[in-house]
C-alpha cells in the first residue's frame, strides 16, 4: 500500500487543480483510505487496507492519503469524517465514498459491486 501526496494523487489519480470534468488518469480502479494516525477506527482499518492491498495486488491499487498532512487534498474531496473511503472505478465513473469502516467482507462486496472484480482467494 502507497501514501499518496497531493502531487502524487494530481499526477496518478486525477489533476483537480486544472480539470473541473473528472477524469481519471490511471489503469486500474483504486481505492483511497483518508485517515489520521490520531483516529481510532482508522487504526483499526489499516489492517483491513494492508490485507485487501495484498489480496488484489495487480487488480486494484490501494492507497492511504494522511488528511492532517494533506489538508488541500481531504478538503477538496470535502472529507469530514474519517475514516473515508473513496472508490474510483478504472473507467469515466465517478468515484463513490464510504464514510466509517466496515468489515473486510464488506469492502469485498465493494469492490465486486462498484469495479466487477472478483474477490481472488474465492473468485466470488
Amino acid at each position: 500500500m502507497k501514501f499518496l501526496s497531493k502531487k502524487e494523487f494530481t499526477e496518478q489519480i486525477f489533476d483537480y487543480e486544472n480539470k473541473t470534468e473528472w477524469e481519471y488518469n490511471g489503469e486500474l480502479p483504486v481505492i483511497i483510505d483518508f485517515y489520521a494516525d490520531w483516529c481510532g477506527p482508522c487504526k483499526m482499518l489499516s489492517p483491513i487496507m494492508d490485507e485487501l492491498a495484498n489480496d488484489y495486488e495487480g487488480k486494484v491499487n490501494i492507497f492511504k492519503v494522511d488528511t492532517e498532512e494533506e489538508q488541500e487534498l481531504a478538503g477538496a474531496f470535502g472529507i469530514r469524517s474519517i475514516p473515508s473511503v473513496l472508490f474510483i472505478p478504472k473507467n469515466s465513473e465517478r468515484p463513490q465514498m464510504s464514510v466509517g469502516a466496515m468489515r473486510k467482507d464488506d469492502y469485498k462486496k465493494a469492490i465486486k459491486d462498484i469495479f466487477g472484480v472478483n474477490d481472488p482467494a474465492t473468485n466470488n
